[in-house]
């Protein structure tokens, strides 16, 4: 399934307006480093921190618009950082918890039947407020499914990941303490593989994910969002993007080099 020139355009301005918004507000480190600058020059130096600082916001700034305006052409629903709820069942809270410290000590994950498990501990007379991490993004298909994601880096901290399971349970117990019923998924999305050409390395989140049914990688990720061989299309944009704002981001960079205040 391609892409729409109008969608083209919709992506292609996200990422526009991204980068010159960061353009607009990026100020450099200004630590002393007397070797570096004269290495490798100043507005190289500034250019690196730059991509360092785009990285840390790539979730929030690009990702996670793209991914909203790609899914509405698949789904009835999307939205990024979604609110899923602010109430939990204690008794499925408990089970949760129970689930992470089963996985914990070597039992192999199975989402099916932990979402079956919480399912059942909901109850409604013991709920709960709590401040819970908002969706990267939801989307809700026709047939009532309701899927939640957390955008990841390419290579997370694997010290994180039963963090991660926790999340990803705990918004199942929320969205089913107010829809029992509910069709409900949640997934870590990583938004490429950075081993690529080689498979992504699922190894390092087989102990506390189900790799089948909460882990989407690369085109895994973006195709579901909209389709198949959507993520080629996604990746011409950035580049055409890039070509376009080259010259723009080579002369906003080329202040650097004789900027006495990064000597």
């Amino acid at each position: 399934m391609s892409l729409s020139p109008e969608q083209l355009g919709q992506i292609e301005g996200v990422i526009t307006a991204s980068i010159r918004k960061k353009l607009r507000t990026y100020k450099p480190e200004t630590n002393h480093m007397p070797f570096h600058y004269r290495l490798l020059g100043k507005d190289r130096m500034a250019l690196f921190s730059f991509i360092q600082s785009l990285n840390t916001t790539f979730g929030t700034s690009i990702f996670e618009p793209l991914g909203e305006v790609l899914a509405r052409q698949r789904f009835s629903y999307a939205q990024a950082q979604y609110d899923v709820g602010g109430k939990i069942s204690s008794s499925a809270q408990t089970e949760i918890q129970r689930i992470i410290d089963e996985i914990s000590t070597g039992k192999t994950p199975n989402k099916d039947m932990e979402v079956s498990r919480i399912r059942k501990a909901v109850r409604h007379d013991d709920l709960t407020s709590t401040r819970m991490v908002k969706a990267d993004i939801c989307v809700k298909g026709a047939d009532g499914s309701v899927h939640f994601f957390d955008i990841k880096t390419a290579k997370p901290n694997i010290s994180n990941f039963k963090d991660f399971k926790r999340t990803l349970l705990e918004w199942i117990g929320v969205y089913l303490t107010e829809h029992p019923d509910a069709n409900v998924h949640s997934y870590i999305a990583i938004p490429y593989n950075p081993y690529e050409p080689q498979p992504y390395e699922r190894w390092t989140l087989r102990g506390m994910l189900d790799l089948d049914k909460e882990l989407k990688v690369a085109e895994e990720f973006w195709d579901f969002l909209a389709g198949d061989r959507v993520y080629e299309d996604l990746l011409r944009c950035f580049e055409r993007v890039g070509l376009a704002l080259r010259h723009e981001i080579d002369e906003y960079f080329s202040r650097f080099r004789h900027d006495e205040t990064y000597q």
